[in-house]
């Protein structure tokens, strides 16, 4: 949990909507005078007197998707049949909501001689989004690996955004793969394996999947989590270096 962590109830807007991926929805609050948080982090977002809820309830944990520089506040979700969901595609720009946090701890180390190897699937690439904004804007000198997992370029929310930012930022590479890749997509294919870890993460020490030094993330559905934490392991890296994040997709 982080110190940063700010006082229950802060009352937010709907400020603005648009679709970023198939079936993904990004919308923007309002930010909170004085609301600070870590590029990573977390919040908790409730409506207020919303006109349906369900057995889910009206509260829902995001990822901050936005950098700490950033005005307003940017999430990011898979849409669902979920009366919290269904409120969200609709509800008119202005309406209100509650914001709590920030929470969680999935941020970026502070030593930059160590690289940062970035593993999103889905839409487990929002704190990604922070954590890589955030160090282009104040040109850290952290190595930025990114390996970005989704079934077409169509569901990858952000992607040509990090395609961008790679040509800005020279310490960040982004390695987009997907398992279901039209003919046209020239990059790579497949769900993110060790092979495809050490073929990109160059200064191996040896054949293992990892860079000497490097700190992992990883954020995504449940399965891609536990897999990805396994071949780590099975690779030689401890598990005091890899720092993970589950989207359970309600």
């Amino acid at each position: 949990m982080s110190s940063t962590m700010q006082s229950p109830g802060n009352v937010v807007v709907l400020a603005a909507r648009r679709e970023v991926a198939a079936h993904t929805l990004a919308f923007e609050l309002t930010r909170p005078e004085g609301f600070q948080f870590k590029a990573g982090q977390t919040v908790d977002v409730t409506w207020i007197d919303p006109p349906e809820t369900d057995a889910g309830g009206n509260t829902r944990t995001f990822s901050i998707a936005s950098a700490p520089h950033e005005p307003q506040l940017l999430f990011a979700t898979r849409l669902r049949d979920t009366a919290f969901k269904r409120v969200l595609e609709k509800a008119a720009l202005g309406a209100a909501l509650r914001l709590e946090g920030p929470f969680g701890d999935l941020t970026l180390h502070n030593n930059a001689t160590r690289p940062a190897v970035l593993i999103a699937g889905g839409i487990g690439i929002t704190p990604f989004r922070s954590i890589v904004r955030r160090a282009t804007h104040e040109k850290l000198a952290h190595r930025i690996y990114l390996f970005y997992a989704n079934r077409s370029p169509d569901d990858a929310a952000f992607l040509e955004e990090f395609r961008a930012i790679e040509k800005e930022n020279p310490n960040f590479i982004f390695i987009p793969t997907m398992d279901q890749a039209p003919p046209s997509w020239q990059g790579a294919r497949g769900q993110i394996s060790a092979e495809l870890l050490s073929s990109h993460l160059k200064n191996s020490a040896s054949a293992e999947s990892h860079t000497p030094g490097a700190i992992y993330y990883v954020a995504g559905p449940p399965g891609l989590v536990t897999g990805i934490r396994t071949a780590l392991n099975n690779a030689g890296i401890d598990d005091d270096d890899v720092r993970s994040e589950e989207f359970s997709g309600y």
